[in-house]
């Protein structure tokens, strides 16, 4: 589903702070990415949800060599990953049915066509009775859920999650996981960049491991 050649990425004329990266990602496959802070966790993020460009190698995603896609696909191309940010990213001002809802909101759905959606899907992540809430009354756990959700909302074929336990007590973190595996039981390949050991020895899944912007995979 995904392949990385040979990638590399600097920004401007400083070193680069990711090289030499070659790896694919399957369908339906469950991988943890991790390495210390400031190894390149989140930037190879961004290169996976095509917000980045590589300065050299060959990145592919659904059979894309994205070097030769125009600009204007990309946010096309961008609905099949879905993406959990460390920072939620929640509109405060939003209820949680209506943060979950946004991202087919401003591309003119028709709410008729999404509501009962949005509703199963609050559901599914154990909010089903917080869908009128505001974020500021919601704790770590639940906004992480509500942004699981948003992210969800589209049907990715690939979900990425930036440390999506690092804000929560070691339950919630295991009730996280525990969705992340369902969601991958279904059908999603997962990426889920943690530095959380404690909860990547839960589950028997592979291991892309960061160092000073290189890679090693343990299967």
């Amino acid at each position: 589903m995904i392949h990385f050649e040979n990638v590399g990425l600097r920004y401007g004329l400083g070193p680069e702070i990711l090289r030499d990266l070659t790896f694919d990602i399957p369908q339906s496959s469950f991988q943890f990415l991790t390495g210390p802070s400031g190894a390149g966790k989140t930037t190879l993020l961004r290169l996976l949800f095509m917000s980045l460009q590589p300065t050299r190698g060959l990145i592919r995603m659904f059979d894309r060599d994205i070097a030769t896609i125009d600009r204007r696909e990309f946010p096309i191309l961008r609905r099949r990953v879905g993406i959990v940010f460390q920072d939620f990213r929640l509109l405060e001002h939003l209820t949680t049915y209506e943060n979950v809802a946004l991202p087919l909101r401003v591309r003119g759905k028709d709410e008729a066509s999404y509501k009962r959606d949005v509703i199963e899907l609050l559901k599914w992540v154990g909010l089903g009775e917080r869908i009128n809430v505001l974020p500021p009354v919601l704790s770590g756990g639940e906004k992480q859920r509500v942004a699981i959700a948003r992210a969800l909302i589209d049907r990715p074929e690939i979900l990425l999650a930036d440390e999506p336990t690092g804000n929560v007590d070691p339950p919630m973190a295991r009730r996280l996981l525990s969705l992340f595996m369902e969601l991958n039981r279904q059908g999603t390949a997962v990426v889920i960049a943690t530095h959380d050991f404690s909860l990547m020895d839960q589950i028997d899944a592979r291991r892309m491991i960061l160092t000073e912007g290189q890679l090693d995979i343990y299967e």
